[in-house]
């Protein structure tokens, strides 16, 4: 065998020993698993700024979990089994049943500036678990069309619940009803809110509570104004609304993506219309918790304060689909870009007088009674 033959053979031996051996770099990175929900555009949105902390902090690997259905159930699983992530997308519907548990590791509040009624729907017992990236509250969308067409005034953002009721009326005709109607809480808790009254155990036999729970009901039976379940079929109440069958429509920030591309039709917000107590909606959160068991507390707080950072907020901001929990990104131009709706400001204004939802950690159970007694009363 000559010496080139020799060489080629070793070279040829060398690589099959480091193949047998896995003699192979080795990641010495420390590796932090982040579970969260959400659409694809809000992925597409997400993967990219993963991307970039891991350029960032070259110390760090980000292993992420998107749980796209059934979010909860499976996160309750994995405390379960003691294999919960590190970094956990969380809302403040559900936080209470996790503090409450002793699962989530409280979390000091960055120098940022964020809503501070963000911060209480992610506290619980005084103490934060949670970095807030969203607020979400509630606003009445309107068909300007429709109200052109039937010479209808615009809602003006100090209507009562008088006004708005003959707004609905005047809207009301063979094809078209004048405002949404869900039966889901959500939906309905502002009027509750905006008279006084509430949906926990306490405040749901209060007399402010029960009128205007019927207030809600006669809206579908009284006076017809909103659709019963067999004339809006398996139509949701958005899909009526861009098909021109509603004229309002009670909704979140998170359908306004959807409704530029979609609605045929000019359109925009107002707020909610005043009750006795003014006009109050509630404001939820959705931010970042950290797992009490997590094993890499500092790299994935690290993550939370770049997920959290006005950079990344703004990203999240652009696709219209969230109203940003950091003040100077909601106070932007990046919010408040000329886009529809034109009063998208609405969405800031009415946060100092929303309130967190109020959530026990028996919520659930709350809501699957309500939603038994309110079915003969609704329908």
């Amino acid at each position: 065998m000559n010496l080139k033959s020799i060489f080629k053979y070793t070279v040829v031996l060398l690589i099959g020993i480091f193949a047998l051996c896995g003699c192979t770099q080795k990641d010495n990175r420390t590796t932090i698993e982040f579970a969260s929900w959400g659409s694809k555009s809000e992925i597409d949105i997400l993967k990219p700024l993963l991307s970039d902390f891991e350029k960032e902090n070259p110390d760090i690997k980000v292993e992420f979990m998107h749980i796209p259905q059934n979010y909860f159930q499976k996160i309750h699983l994995l405390f379960a089994s003691n294999t919960a992530p590190d970094v956990i997308f969380i809302n403040n519907l559900y936080l209470p049943v996790y503090a409450n548990a002793g699962v989530l590791e409280p979390i000091k509040l960055p120098g940022d500036k964020f809503y501070p009624n963000a911060l209480e729907a992610l506290s619980f017992n005084g103490q934060l678990y949670a970095i807030p990236r969203d607020v979400s509250n509630l606003v009445i969308y309107y068909n300007k069309d429709m109200f052109n067409r039937k010479n209808i005034p615009y809602p003006s953002r100090d209507w009562t619940f008088e006004e708005f009721l003959n707004t609905a009326q005047k809207l009301t005709d063979k094809n078209t009803f004048g405002i949404s109607f869900e039966e889901d809480p959500l939906f309905y808790l502002p009027y509750l809110m905006s008279n006084g009254g509430g949906i926990l155990p306490d405040e749901i036999k209060k007399t402010e509570s029960r009128k205007s729970l019927n207030f809600y009901a006669d809206l579908r039976k009284k006076y017809h104004v909103a659709p019963k379940k067999n004339e809006s079929a398996s139509a949701t109440m958005a899909q009526m609304f861009l098909q021109e069958r509603l004229g309002m429509y009670i909704s979140g920030r998170w359908m306004v993506p959807k409704i530029r591309e979609e609605a045929g039709f000019d359109w925009d917000i107002v707020q909610f219309p005043k009750g006795t107590k003014g006009s109050i909606v509630q404001l939820d959160a959705s931010g970042w918790a950290v797992s009490k068991s997590s094993k890499h507390k500092k790299e994935a707080l690290r993550l939370i304060e770049y997920l959290s950072s006005s950079k990344s907020i703004e990203e999240f901001t652009k696709s219209g689909l969230i109203v940003p929990a950091r003040e100077d990104v909601a106070n932007s131009k990046i919010f408040l870009d000329g886009q529809k709706p034109e009063n998208a400001k609405i969405f800031l204004e009415i946060i100092p007088e929303s309130k967190p939802t109020p959530v026990t950690v028996n919520y659930g159970e709350i809501l699957d009674n309500l939603k038994i007694e309110t079915e003969p009363l609704f329908n």
